[in-house]
């Protein structure tokens, strides 16, 4: 029972969410309707499945009234208004580069540079002195260390080291 409960209510809930919705106490807004076509300006899309201007004014309407008869007596402007009420864009206009590459690239540069400081206030302050085994006179004493072992004969190290002539193989 409880199961048939939840799916009535779950169907219930299903198909009035897909007719209208209820908006914080303020009656009924219908849902917007994603099935219908809808305008794009891309160069993908030559031709979009709607106009532009959905609502004409009085002033567009007679413009198309005017279309419907020859070309020959529109004038160049009204052409050009009859060409933004079907389309928002131009291909000139939709291939005209912008500025938003300065964008990318201010915003890689700070944050090269923010780590940049990040790098040297860790050097300063986290970071302790470099240990006294970096030095050259450690690594050499350890070099000779590691030869006395004769670490690695075969191919490492002490491969390398001339042991009777007491200097690195030619």
């Amino acid at each position: 029972m409880l199961a048939s409960r939840a799916c009535s209510l779950i169907g219930k809930r299903a198909i009035s969410t897909s007719i209208c919705v209820r908006a914080h106490g303020h009656g009924i807004v219908k849902a917007e309707d994603f099935s219908l076509p809808v305008y794009a300006d891309e160069r993908t899309i030559p031709l979009p499945p709607v106009d532009y201007t959905k609502n004409l004014s009085s002033e567009q309407k007679a413009l198309k009234e005017k279309e419907k008869a020859s070309w020959a007596s529109l004038s160049v402007d009204e052409k050009v208004a009859l060409y933004r009420i079907k389309f928002h864009e131009t291909y000139a206009e939709m291939n005209r580069g912008s500025s938003e590459w300065k964008t990318v690239v201010g915003g890689v540069l700070f944050f090269l540079g923010f780590s940049g400081l990040i790098l040297i206030w860790q050097k300063k302050y986290v970071m302790g002195p470099i240990p006294h085994t970096f030095s050259e006179e450690w690594v050499a004493m350890q070099t000779k260390r590691m030869l006395d072992m004769r670490v690695n004969p075969i191919e490492g190290l002490a491969s390398k080291w001339d042991y009777e002539k007491n200097e690195w193989k030619k």
